[in-house]
Formats: structure tokens, C-alpha cells, sequence
């Protein structure tokens, strides 16, 4: 085909720093993804993932489109695609991970949207 060459074939001249650059760009790319992205990557539907959540294809919709979420709802959508969540608050010293929420909504009923 012409105008198409696998990408290792268009970064073969690219310099190891920039290669660098490019590999950082890669993993944070990975690192930040919307759920909506994360769903998809884990070759999920709506429609499936509200099947193992028992909720509905709409509540779904919401959670992904939604900013502000209970953290068991957001547990339980994680934990649904394979995931463990955490929360981590990030400081110039590092990272600490907040442990209040753990075990909240373990062993009782989760709310849902």
C-alpha cells in the first residue's frame, strides 16, 4: 500500500532522546485515561459492563460522562473491567495514598446512580 509504513519504520532515524520523549509521552498517555477509554480498552460495552454492574446501559452513560461520583460507584466500575482502585493525592514530595476509602462499600450494598 502506498503512504502507509509501520511506525517503527518512520521513527527508525529519530534521535534515543527523542525516542525518550516519545516512550514518556506514551506511558503517561496510558497512565491518564477517561473511564469511557479504560472501558473500551478492556474491550468492554456500555451495555456488557451494565450487565456486571446490575444497572442499567444509561447509568453507564452517566458514570462516564459524570465529573462528580460516589467512590463505590467508581469502585464498582473499575473492579467490573478488571482494575483495583486507588486513591493517591500527589504532592512536589511524592505520592500518598489515602486509605479512608479502602473498604468503603465492602461487605454492604454500593450505591448507584
Amino acid at each position: 500500500m502506498r503512504g502507509r509504513h509501520p511506525f517503527s519504520e518512520l521513527t527508525k532515524g529519530f534521535s534515543p532522546e527523542r525516542r525518550r520523549r516519545i516512550e514518556e509521552t506514551e506511558a503517561k498517555l496510558l497512565a491518564e485515561m477517561p473511564l469511557h477509554e479504560l472501558r473500551r480498552a478492556r474491550a468492554l460495552t456500555q451495555e456488557e459492563l451494565a450487565q456486571m454492574l446490575k444497572v442499567n446501559q444509561p447509568t453507564i452513560s452517566k458514570l462516564e460522562e459524570g465529573t462528580d461520583m460516589y467512590i463505590s460507584n467508581l469502585r464498582s466500575y473499575i473492579e467490573a473491567v478488571g482494575g483495583k482502585l486507588r486513591i493517591v493525592a500527589d504532592f512536589p514530595e511524592g505520592e500518598i495514598a489515602i486509605t479512608n476509602f479502602a473498604d468503603v462499600g465492602e461487605g454492604e450494598g454500593t450505591q448507584r446512580q
